[in-house]
């Protein structure tokens, strides 16, 4: 009988290993050995689709096990360029053969003291569905995520000459080629995002539900946390804002006729 979740056996090969740490950063689980990261769980990074895992390796290690099994393994974007190996975890691959990577990675990044002792033996899982965490998979999917999502779409799709499209894995709305507004959701907080402009970043920010966004704050923009809902009126008027910022002369011509 099927008792876990992808998610349940990756913890379980990881967490036995002394030492071992778990924290979440934007959105993955990362999994470090004396404040180290060695593995991190990607599922849909960016919408890329993939349930995987990312794995610190040492030299050698990532070209051998992409050419050698290339339906297994693949290299992960960021760190691959580091010698990082990517697995794929619902395409088959044992999990006593997963559980031996990841050994070999907290092997590789384990201070001396640790590595005075043999690890203890990897944990027999069986079992395993090809789920995980139905949040994980679609962050998105949580009915008051969408409802919130519909609401914005119907603000954005309402204005001239917009569309709706994704980037990263996370909705945009675009008038003509320009993003105006977008959603992320990050560590469990749905985040809308809209031009305001530098100018009035500081005063927007005094409300503890707004912060500037990574990346992207410094040319004007600004998050705002509807994870608990949001003001229509508020959000309404953002959109507004941010889209006329981007908008061409014709789309404002034909905003000022609405």
């Amino acid at each position: 009988m099927t008792t876990r979740t992808i998610d349940d056996a990756v913890r379980e090969l990881t967490l036995y290993l002394p030492e071992t740490t778990e924290v979440v950063a934007h959105g993955s689980q990362n999994f470090k050995v004396a404040g180290k990261t060695f593995a991190t769980f990607s599922v849909n990074h960016h919408g890329d689709g993939n349930i995987a895992l990312w794995l610190a390796m040492g030299p050698g290690a990532q070209a051998y096990h992409v050419d050698m099994e290339p339906e297994f393994y693949f290299v992960p974007p960021y760190v691959g360029s580091c010698g990082w190996v990517g697995i794929h975890l619902n395409k088959g691959m044992r999990w006593r053969t997963i559980g031996e990577r990841i050994q070999e990675a907290w092997v590789w990044c384990a201070p001396p003291r640790l590595k005075g002792d043999r690890p203890p033996p990897v944990p027999n899982i069986t079992g395993v569905s090809k789920r995980v965490a139905s949040e994980r998979a679609d962050s998105f999917g949580l009915p008051h995520v969408k409802k919130v999502i519909a609401h914005l779409r119907r603000f954005c799709l309402a204005l001239p000459e917009t569309e709706e499209s994704t980037a990263f894995g996370n909705p945009v709305w675009r008038a003509g080629k320009k993003t105006f507004a977008q959603a992320w959701r990050y560590d469990g907080t749905l985040t809308l995002g809209f031009w305001v402009g530098v100018d009035r970043q500081d005063v927007l920010i005094m409300d503890k539900r707004s912060s500037i966004p990574a990346y992207m704050g410094h040319n004007g923009w600004i998050g705002l946390n509807a994870e608990e809902g949001f003001n229509a009126e508020e959000v309404g008027q953002l959109t507004l804002d941010s889209h006329r910022h981007f908008a061409l002369k014709s789309m404002l011509v034909a905003l000022d006729a609405l």
